[in-house]
C-alpha cells in the first residue's frame, strides 16, 4: 500500500514542481494580471466540472470494481454530452448579459473553457476508472504525462509562438488534456470486457443516487475554495487576483501529501468490506497526512518574502502573508481529505456534503465582508476559517459512527511499526 502512496506522491511533488516552473513563466513573462484570468478560466473549468461528474466523477471509483466497464463508459460518455450541450446553451444565454457574463468567464475565453471542460471530462473518466480498478501506477503515469506536456506546451507557446497573454497558460492546459486523454483511452480500452453488459437506466440511476451527493458536495466546496476570486475580481484589481491566485497554489502545494494518501486509501476503501479495518487504516492515515502538511507548512514559513519575490516579481512579494494566513486552513482541509474519502469510500458521501454546506455558512459572509475591506487579505483569514468549520463537524461526525475518540488521534509504537513495516515491504519486493 506504501509503495502505491509512495508513486502517487512522487508524482504528486514532480506536478508541485512543473507547476510552479508553469507559475514563474505565467508570472514572470505573463504577469500577474494575464495569471489572474488565466487562473479564472481554470476556476471556471472546476465549475463546469461539477456538473459533468454528477454521472462521470468520483463515484466511478466506487462502482467501476461492482459495475461493467462499458456500460459505466456507455452511461458517462452520454452524460458528458447532454451536459456539454445544456453548457453552450447556457454561455449563448449569457452572452446576451456582456455584463455579468464577464465577471464569471473573461471575455475572449468562452469556447477554450467550454473545450477544456469537454476533453478534461473524458480524461478524468479514464483516470476515475484506474483508481476504481486499483490501477494507482497507470494513474499517477497519465497524470504525470499530463503535466509535463503542459509546461512543455507552454515554453512553446510563449518562446516559439510569442504568446504573451493567458492565451499561453489555457492552450497548454488544453494541449495537456487531449494528450493524457488519447493515451488514457488506449490503456483504459482494454480493459472493457466482452461478457455483456448491466442494465443501462438501472446502472444511471444507481451512479446518480450515488454522485448527485458528492457532486453537490464538490460543488459547494468548490464555491468554499473559488468564491473568493469572483469577489477579487469585483472589488480589487485583475492583479490581486493573479497575486491571490498565485499564493493559492504555492500552499495548496502542500496539499500533495493529502491528495496522495487519500487517493489511495479511497481506491482502498472502495474494496474493502471489514468496517475495523477500514477505521483502523482511516486513523493512520490521517495522522501521517497531518504530519507531512505540517513539517511541509513550517517549511514554507521559513523562506523569506525575498524568494517569493526572486520566484515570481517583486509584485508577488505579499504571496508569503497570504501563504501564512491560509496555513491553519492548509492543515485542516490536509485532514479533511482523509475524512472525505473515508465518508465516500464507505458508501455515506452525504456527509461530506453537510461539512461542506457547514464550511459555505462560513464562507458567504466571511468572503463578503473581509474580501470588500482587506482585499486578498481577507480572502486568506476566509479561507482558514472555513477550513476549520469543515475540519470540526467531519471529526465529530466521525467520532459518533465510529466510537473514535480524540486520543486515538496521539501516535503510538503500534503506528511507528506498522510505518516502519509497509517501508520495509517497499523494499523487499523490489529486491524480489
Amino acid at each position: 500500500m506504501f509503495k502505491k502512496i509512495l508513486g502517487t506522491g512522487i508524482t504528486r511533488i514532480m506536478n508541485l514542481l512543473i507547476g510552479f516552473i508553469t507559475m514563474m513563466l505565467g508570472t514572470k513573462v505573463l504577469g500577474p494580471a494575464e495569471w489572474g484570468i488565466g487562473f479564472t478560466v481554470l476556476t471556471d473549468v472546476t465549475f463546469l466540472l461539477i456538473g459533468v461528474e454528477f454521472l462521470a466523477g468520483s463515484g466511478l471509483v466506487y462502482f467501476t470494481p461492482r459495475k461493467k466497464l462499458s456500460t459505466l463508459m456507455a452511461v458517462s460518455y452520454a452524460w458528458i454530452a447532454m451536459v456539454m450541450a445544456f453548457y453552450v446553451l447556457l454561455f449563448i444565454v449569457l452572452s446576451h448579459y456582456p455584463t455579468t457574463f464577464d465577471r464569471i468567464v473573461p471575455r475572449g475565453y468562452e469556447v477554450i473553457t467550454l473545450l477544456l471542460t469537454l476533453v478534461y471530462s473524458f480524461h478524468n473518466f479514464n483516470l476515475n476508472v484506474f483508481l476504481g480498478k486499483e490501477k494507482v501506477g497507470t494513474f499517477n503515469w497519465i497524470f504525470l504525462l499530463q503535466i509535463f506536456v503542459q509546461v512543455c506546451s507552454m515554453v512553446l507557446f510563449i518562446y516559439v509562438f510569442d504568446i504573451r497573454d493567458a492565451h499561453a497558460f489555457v492552450y497548454s492546459l488544453l494541449c495537456g488534456y487531449i494528450t493524457a486523454f488519447i493515451v488514457g483511452f488506449v490503456l483504459m480500452i482494454r480493459m472493457v470486457g466482452h461478457d455483456g453488459s448491466d442494465p443501462f437506466f438501472l446502472t444511471a440511476k444507481e451512479m446518480l443516487k450515488y454522485g448527485y451527493v458528492i457532486q453537490l458536495s464538490n460543488l459547494v466546496s468548490t464555491l468554499n475554495r473559488r468564491m473568493s476570486i469572483y469577489l477579487l475580481r469585483q472589488h480589487c484589481t485583475k492583479e490581486s487576483v493573479g497575486v491571490y491566485g498565485a499564493a493559492s497554489q504555492v500552499g495548496e502545494g502542500v496539499k500533495v501529501f493529502g491528495m496522495s494518501i487519500s487517493m489511495v486509501q479511497f481506491s482502498r476503501l472502495s474494496n474493502m468490506n471489514d468496517q475495523g479495518e477500514i477505521v483502523k487504516l482511516t486513523i493512520k492515515f490521517l495522522k501521517i497526512t497531518v504530519i507531512l502538511t505540517l513539517i511541509a507548512l513550517l517549511a514554507i514559513a521559513c523562506l523569506p518574502v525575498g524568494f517569493f519575490e526572486w520566484l515570481f516579481t517583486d509584485e508577488f512579494g505579499q504571496v508569503k502573508e497570504i501563504i501564512l494566513l491560509m496555513s491553519p486552513g492548509l492543515l485542516f482541509l490536509s485532514a479533511q481529505m482523509i475524512f472525505s474519502h473515508y465518508f465516500s469510500g464507505t458508501g455515506v458521501p452525504k456527509y461530506n456534503l453537510y461539512a461542506s454546506l457547514t464550511g459555505l455558512a462560513v464562507t458567504v459572509p466571511c468572503t463578503f465582508i473581509m474580501i470588500p475591506v482587506w482585499g486578498i487579505i481577507g480572502a486568506a483569514i476566509s479561507f482558514s476559517c472555513t477550513y476549520t468549520a469543515i475540519m470540526l463537524y467531519q471529526w465529530f461526525k466521525f467520532k459518533k459512527i465510529t466510537g473514535v475518540n480524540t486520543r486515538d488521534l496521539l501516535l503510538t509504537k503500534e503506528d511507528w511499526t506498522w510505518c516502519k513495516a509497509e517501508f520495509l515491504a517497499i523494499f523487499a519486493k523490489n529486491k524480489n
